[in-house]
């Protein structure tokens, strides 16, 4: 069996840390049930120090089957279960801030659960503990947070069903988040993984120990129904290709391990020894009580659904979504950031190109991509990155020019101080970054390499990862003043359709792409017999250019009088004498700007 280069999981235990500290509330608690706990014990660790002003703090919420262990405090501690993303020098950086981890309610690693003692019985609550959601763990966790004198969090930050807690901040103390960062999350549940949920369930209270939940005072828990909820909730934490890699090899070639499960096969040894280690430090009940919570936590299932439990909120948002995530699958963080757009809420998001599932927030395979956008992210609504991107660096599969992009400078010209501005095909952000010296009132960015998209989240823009063939109709109409699409024009699929839709969202659009009828390109044509290429400019050969089109000016001033679009302005450019073309520009300019607008009805 190949290992992954990291997997918390394998190294937890049921042993607690001698960090732990614990909040305990006397008052009534009312629930979102109607019920009511007496009081409440939440377990919590915290990382780093709270600043003099209590403004770093950062709330980090934890997965169904995690806790608030969330990274060792130094070498003696216990394994925690994101050590790779939280610590010292980490994205999460508790020289920086100051981190708060609790063990959800509902839980069974010391805060309030079905393992809890009731009061009024001297045992264990069992069963007749009350039915908790989302809501319910986010009142408990604003009381410990309450406690510790903060009065607003930097940032809520978690995955899974993390990122429902997160989600559920924002919503239910909007003045209380500055930010919310969720990985490998969605509105609510698929239909298919509550399928799991429930088989999971039904492993567990069909056990014979179970008991109907009355199972402490005996010696025989309902380890094999907890076992295989976990072993079926874990296949659905990992994709194919992960098992392929995983598994492949050795697939005749089962871990010798004690166990009552079948194990012909490495999968299925590797499946018995995750339910074996689980059921050592996770209680039946626990999974029964905090997998429910999660299969009700709904905040719509339709656009104007999620666009109306988000309307409230005030904070600035980062999704980021894992490609091969079957069980929290990416169209689902499209929907909430779709709905944030709509609603005009700053926003970035990024889907990560991986194969590992939806693990793949918890393990090191694709740290470097979602843990530096956590890190910019944080340092952005902290104001305190003075990160700047390298000049020159790698083109992107759209953009032909491998050196400086003079071009930006004339369309940064033709933006207004206060203009709300989309750039398509924004790259690293530089043209969005120069226009926040105009005071651009809102200023987005979309851009289809992920890489890319990290550089311009470094910048502290707003950027949304997707393809702009397909990716418009998010946006609503007149959303922006200004649409750019610069030296992108070439490598659309649909021209006709993609300038409807820019010039529907916008009030002007600004298109410049590289004319393909330049004097060298057509003499390399002509006397060479062969597919024009220039050094630094047109870079590409024939084989590899991602250019789908081949534009010239008179082709595109054609194109907007075929279609009714009004051509406001237009430049024509020798970039490499940096100069103004006005002698037949369609011989001697190598690069066109257009300034675009509806014609009137």
């Amino acid at each position: 069996m190949v290992k992954e280069n990291y997997d918390s999981d394998l190294l937890r235990t049921g042993e607690t840390s001698r960090h732990l500290k614990i909040f305990t509330s006397k008052e009534t608690f009312q629930l979102a049930s109607g019920e009511e706990l007496d009081f409440l014990n939440v377990a919590y660790e915290t990382y780093g120090t709270l600043n003099q002003d209590k403004s770093n703090a950062i709330l980090i919420c934890h997965a169904v089957s995690g806790d608030s262990h969330v990274a060792q405090h130094d070498n003696d501690d216990l394994p925690g279960w994101w050590d790779i993303m939280v610590g010292p020098g980490k994205p999460i950086d508790t020289d920086k801030y100051f981190v708060v981890c609790s063990n959800a309610i509902g839980g069974c690693q010391g805060s309030i659960g079905p393992n809890s003692i009731n009061p009024n019985t001297g045992k264990e609550f069992g069963p007749s503990f009350p039915n908790i959601r989302i809501e319910d763990m986010v009142g408990a966790q604003k009381l410990l947070i309450d406690s510790l004198g903060i009065d607003k969090l930097l940032s809520v930050v978690g995955g899974s069903m993390g990122g429902f807690q997160s989600i559920q901040w924002a919503r239910q103390y909007p003045e209380k988040v500055a930010g919310v960062v969720g990985l490998a999350t969605s509105p609510r549940l698929t239909n298919q993984a509550l399928a799991f949920d429930i088989v999971g369930r039904n492993s567990i209270i069909t056990d014979t120990r179970f008991n109907q939940g009355n199972y402490y005072q005996s010696e025989d828990k309902p380890e094999d129904g907890l076992a295989i909820a976990r072993m079926l909730a874990h296949i659905t934490y990992i994709s194919k290709d992960s098992m392929k890699r995983k598994f492949d090899v050795s697939r005749y070639e089962p871990q010798e391990i004690s166990t009552i499960f079948e194990k012909r096969f490495s999968v299925g040894s590797y499946l018995a020894h995750q339910g074996s280690k689980f059921v050592s430090r996770f209680d039946a009940n626990s999974y029964i009580t905090l997998s429910t919570a999660m299969d009700y936590f709904d905040i719509g299932d339709s656009l104007s659904e999620i666009k109306k439990s988000l309307q409230g909120t005030k904070c600035k948002w980062l999704f980021v979504s894992f490609s091969s995530d079957w069980l929290y699958p990416p169209f689902q963080s499209e929907e909430i950031v779709d709905s944030l757009i709509s609603l005009d809420k700053p926003v970035s998001y990024c889907n990560i190109e991986s194969d590992a599932g939806h693990d793949a927030f918890l393990l090191e395979n694709e740290i470097e991509q979602y843990g530096k956008m956590t890190e910019s992210f944080l340092e952005n609504i902290s104001g305190s990155n003075t990160n700047q991107i390298k000049k020159n660096s790698k083109p992107s599969t759209t953009n032909i020019f491998f050196d400086e992009r003079i071009d930006l400078n004339f369309i940064a010209d033709l933006i207004n101080e206060g203009d709300r501005v989309l750039d398509l095909g924004c790259e690293n952000g530089d043209l969005l970054n120069e226009l926040k010296k105009k005071n651009c009132k809102k200023l987005v960015g979309v851009e289809i390499d992920e890489f890319k998209v990290s550089e311009a989240i470094d910048q502290g823009l707003e950027v949304i990862n997707c393809d702009i063939n397909t990716g418009l109709k998010r946006f609503t109409e007149n959303q922006f003043d200004v649409v750019v699409l610069s030296q992108t024009l070439q490598s659309i699929k649909d021209v006709e359709k993609t300038i409807q839709e820019i010039l529907r969202i916008s009030k002007k659009a600004v298109i410049s792409f590289p004319n393909f009828a330049y004097k060298p390109l057509r003499d390399m044509l002509f006397n060479e017999g062969k597919a024009p290429k220039l050094e630094g400019r047109y870079g590409y050969n024939w084989y590899n250019t991602p250019n789908k089109r081949f534009p010239t000016i008179l082709d595109f001033q054609e194109f907007c009088d075929s279609k009714s679009v009004n051509i406001n302005n237009s430049f024509y450019l020798d970039t490499e004498n940096n100069e103004i073309v006005k002698d037949d520009p369609n011989l001697n300019a190598d690069t066109a700007i257009f300034v675009l607008s509806k014609k009137d009805k």
